[in-house]
């Protein structure tokens, strides 16, 4: 029996009016004004209760702001279990900006009345129309023609689902900016005939209970949830309240941005309405952001300026708006010390490039093997975990590097590809046709790709994502195509492709009945590659722009400084082979008798180390460096390399390489000449610059012959680099080399210090980057306020123990923290403010960590990324970064 609801009719402008009429103002019609700024102008609110008719009140709010005049609309709505209080910061801003803008919370939420429909038909999307109703009737509203306003509409999750829904239901609407949102409601809460048991539970709880929801829904989740299986009346119900119901009436133009780390509604399904709006002839405009309901970064700002820029387009007409590329992906990086956020870059393609673009094959290779689904579906293997959300979710720890899935023993198969031989892009969803057979009717599996670590224990399944997937008849054995999650992902080279076929997940229903499954490999995995889709350029810095002559002028300087001899210190025999000794180092700010910027600084470094030198802004780093060159000149204390006392022109500072600053180049010159030329200003003997040996550290090939002003930022940090090191320094000083590159370039630039210090020489690097420095030194100085606060070897100063922040809703008991300290792998947990302060023994990980505490029902809101580097350093400057 067919259970959808019947289509709304659109309201059409003859019958305007009367629609309109049965909207009634109740209360709360008073208005009330907002200031910004000087310069910002007045925002005008008013807020109306609203009758819809059939006995519920929809509470509103109105936006506008500058001088009196008709202005394009936009209806924002706000996501599942908040309020239109949650949009109406961005309401304001749209208001500035030009556009009269209506908000209102939906039946069920804040202070509408009504049951929780998910967005029926006839319950939500019905009251969309009426809200349009009410601005075609408003004097500041621009009209396309009588009842019929220019308006868009914009929303996170469940106000992005009504976006595409109203668009779908009422041709007056013009343009829509849905985010993190779903096009068919069924495919996301029952993938492929999975009941998706946790994020279903978690809307009926943040729905305030199942009582709240209409009562088809509410004896829908109960019947699914008893059963663990969704049934054909239960999908038809929510493909009913789903967009892809009315998939072939959406032809405005629409820009989708959808979440990365998002198990709720994955990048499939904005690539699903992607497909089905392009397909009506619409403008189609696709972002995949950093964040999503899982955790990560939302990205608001950056979502916000590009939603106006596509309204500016499609509501304003204005064709001078940059609408942003047709396809836009945020690519995750390192991490910022001074926030611990990731790091964050885009990159873009001219067209969308869909899911299975550029494929390519990796095979895989495993024998059959066979695994239990365990009775109860216990253990259940954990993916990601709805509710651990935030900075701390899951998948942000994934994007971090950090594996925190867990197969049991016993209960998966799994296929290893050989290492790859280069870098590979993953973008978008590989794919593998595996053979299933099963001692049931049914199986249900789990399938995953891990990207492996070269020691091949360290495992990241890429934002937490799994494939669930119902096999039917399985007795027999059937060949199944599996579509494994949508990801933007970076498999190093050196790494491994791990597919993963698991029996239970944490997140998912699973049969309660023993079994035992037998799969084999029918095919390799073939993964999208998407070649159209580049990174962008880094943001070159300003030494680019200038005339630059500062290299060849700062030498010349040297040169004839170093003409200048001076009395110096005797060099000591002692220290000949160390590369840098600082004793009592001592450096007052100008006109000041008692503040340091460098105080009784002392450190040792020798041959083949590359030190990181930390502290944050104001610990004296750089002052410490300008000392080390000969550019300025101590207060107290010496600074001794291979015994020499440091003066400005001493000549064992021809022993000495540095970039500071960045570095100047001649853009009309290759970068070959600009060496030359750079060299020639030191008057050195030209054999003496061993040129090519740099050149080859530097690894920049034949480009040495292209004009630098052809370079890439990451061609011109290596030339920079390429000019430091001539001569072969035998101490080579990098003072933030790394600025203003992308993920990749870091690399390049980690693996040209590994290099140099290889061959016996010393590299002393500043930098902020703390998983940089952890990667590529071997020891560390770590300043705060001018003072040494430690130094010696990165193992040392990190210790070997493993500490994780676990967040929580509420404080945690001292029983509760005396059962998790009793764990197995667990050395200790102490209680704070936010939760508790877990410190992993030799045998601990992450992983078991995260089931435990699942297991002993411990409110988990958050678990702190692994930055040990960044925890040691907070820790010892005492969190003045």
């Amino acid at each position: 029996m067919d259970l959808r609801l019947p289509r709304l009719r659109r309201p059409r402008p003859r019958r305007a009016l009367a629609a309109a009429a049965a909207v009634v103002v109740l209360a709360g019609a008073g208005t009330w004004t907002a200031v910004a700024s000087d310069d910002a102008p007045e925002v005008r609110r008013a807020d109306r209760v609203m009758a819809t008719g059939e006995g519920v009140r929809i509470d509103t709010s109105f936006f506008t702001a500058g001088p009196e005049g008709r202005r394009p609309a936009v209806l924002l709505g706000h996501g599942f279990g908040g309020s239109k209080e949650d949009v109406r910061a961005q309401a304001e801003d749209l208001a500035r900006d030009g556009y009269a803008v209506l908000t209102w919370s939906a039946r069920g939420f804040g202070r509408s009345t009504g049951k929780i429909g998910l967005n029926d038909p006839e319950g939500e999307v019905a009251d969309v129309s009426r809200l349009v109703d009410w601005l075609a009737a408003r004097p500041e509203v621009r009209l396309d023609k009588d009842g019929d306003p220019r308006v868009g509409m914009a929303g996170n999750s469940y106000g992005g689902a009504i976006a595409l829904l109203g668009a779908g239901y009422d041709d007056r609407i013009d343009a829509v900016a849905p985010a993190i949102t779903y096009f068919d409601l069924a495919e996301a809460l029952f993938p492929d005939g999975v009941f998706k048991k946790l994020w279903a539970g978690a809307f009926v709880t943040s729905g305030g209970g199942c009582a709240r929801f209409e009562p088809e829904l509410c004896a829908m989740y109960e019947r699914v949830a008893e059963s663990g299986v969704p049934d054909a009346r239960a999908r038809a119900l929510l493909e009913a309240r789903s967009p892809a119901a009315v998939a072939d009436r959406i032809d405005v133009p629409t820009l989708l941005m959808q979440g990365q780390t998002d198990s709720l509604f994955p990048l499939g399904q904005a690539d699903a309405a992607a497909r089905a709006i392009r397909a009506n002839g619409a403008p189609v405009g696709v972002d995949w952001l950093a964040g999503g309901h899982d955790g990560g970064d939302p990205e608001t700002g950056r979502l916000h300026e590009r939603v106006r820029a596509w309204f500016d387009r499609y509501l304003k007409g204005d064709e001078s708006a940059d609408t942003g590329p047709a396809f836009r992906v945020t690519r995750t990086g390192g991490v910022d010390s001074t926030d611990g956020r990731a790091q964050l870059r885009g990159a873009s393609a001219d067209a969308y490039p869909g899911l299975h673009s550029g494929t390519r094959t990796v095979e895989l290779t495993g024998r059959e093997q066979r695994f239990a689904n365990p009775a109860g579906a216990n253990p259940p293997a954990v993916s990601a975990l709805p509710g651990i959300g935030g900075s701390g979710g899951l998948s942000q720890l994934s994007s971090l590097g950090i594996g925190v899935s867990l197969d049991f023993p016993g209960q998966h198969a799994r296929f290893e590809s050989a290492p790859v031989t280069r870098d590979l892009r993953v973008t978008g969803s590989p794919a593998v046709t595996v053979r299933v057979r099963s001692t049931s009717d049914d199986a249900v599996l789990f399938a995953k790709v891990y990207d492996v670590g070269p020691d091949g224990r360290q495992q990241v399944l890429p934002s937490q994502l799994v494939t669930p997937v119902r096999v039917e008849d399985a007795r027999a054995g059937k060949d199944v195509e599996l579509t494994l999650p949508a990801v933007d992902h970076e498999v190093r080279k050196g790494h491994r492709l791990r597919l993963v076929l698991a029996s239970t997940d944490l997140a998912y229903a699973s049969p309660a009945a023993p079994a035992t499954y037998t799969v084999s490999l029918k095919s390799g995995l073939t993964v999208p590659t998407a070649p159209g889709v580049t990174t962008a350029a880094a943001p070159l810095p300003a030494w680019v722009v200038w005339l630059p002559v500062a290299g060849a002028v700062t030498a010349l300087a040297l040169l004839l400084t170093g003409r200048r001899r001076t009395a110096a210190p005797a060099p000591d025999p002692d220290l000949a082979d160390v590369p840098l000794q600082i004793t009592g180092l001592s450096k007052r700010y100008a006109r000041s008798a008692d503040r340091y910027a460098v105080r009784d600084l002392s450190f040792r470094v020798d041959k083949g180390q590359v030190l990181g030198l930390l502290g944050p802004n104001g610990a004296g780093k750089t002052t410490t460096l300008r000392m080390l060159m000969g550019l300025i000149k101590p207060d107290d204390g010496e600074i001794r390399v291979f015994g020499h006392a440091v003066r400005p022109g001493a000549p064992v500072l021809s022993r000495v390489g540095a970039f500071v600053e960045g570095a100047g180049f001649l853009p009309h010159l290759s970068g070959r000449e600009n060496l030359e030329l750079y060299w020639a200003a030191t008057g050195r003997p030209p054999e003496d610059a061993h040129l090519d040996e740099a050149l080859e550290i530097a690894g920049l090939g034949d480009a040495l012959a292209r004009a630098v002003r052809t370079y890439s930022q990451g061609m011109r940090q290596r030339l920079a680099i390429a000019q430091a090191m001539l001569g072969l320094p035998d101490l080579l000083i990098l003072d933030e080399p790394t600025n203003g590159l992308d993920p990749p370039q870091i690399r390049e630039m980690r693996e040209v210090m590994i290099r140099y210090a290889a061959a016996g020489r010393t590299v002393i690097v500043s930098s902020h980057l703390l998983a940089e420095v952890e990667q590529s030194c071997t020891h560390l100085v770590v300043m705060d306020r001018g003072r040494l606060v430690q130094a010696g070897p990165v193992h040392d100063i990190i210790g070997s123990g493993d500490t994780l922040l676990v967040g929580t809703v509420t404080p945690v008991e001292e029983p509760l923290a005396e059962k998790v300290a009793a764990l197995p792998g667990v050395e200790s947990a102490v209680r704070t403010d936010e939760g508790l302060l877990v410190r992993l023994g030799a045998d601990g990980t992450a992983p078991r960590l995260i089931a435990e505490l699942v297991r002993l029902e411990v409110p988990v809101t958050s678990v702190g990324p692994h930055r040990r580097l960044e925890d040691a350093f907070l820790t010892l400057i005492g969190g003045s970064a």
